[in-house]
């Protein structure tokens, strides 16, 4: 998967070349964001009881862990994606209790 980027210098686009070929899905329902003063620490889980508090510890299978300048790229292209999403198929509410509850 190709995407374009700018290139600031001269204004010209190129081709940043990605390879995914040995990229490894897995599914979250669950993350907690820690961190130092050099790097930000997300962790990803699979939360098996998701309505209420848990009574079992989540076990956390993916740990990603990048620097604050990867980090806000990070948060600006989710949230764009975010906003595209809810300017198409509406807002989404993220308090598990009030969805239950609207259907």
């Amino acid at each position: 998967m190709a995407k374009e980027v700018a290139n600031p210098e001269n204004q010209t686009r190129s081709q940043l070349q990605v390879d995914d070929s040995k990229v490894v899905a897995s599914y979250a329902n669950f993350c907690r964001v820690t961190g130092t003063p050099e790097e930000l620490i997300v962790d990803f889980g699979l939360n098996p009881q998701p309505m209420g508090v848990p009574t079992e510890p989540i076990p956390v299978n993916q740990r990603i862990v990048v620097n604050f300048y990867t980090a806000k790229r990070l948060y600006h292209a989710l949230g764009m994606t975010l906003q595209r999403h809810e300017a198409a198929f509406g807002p989404l509410e993220v308090d598990v209790n009030k969805r239950v509850h609207r259907q």
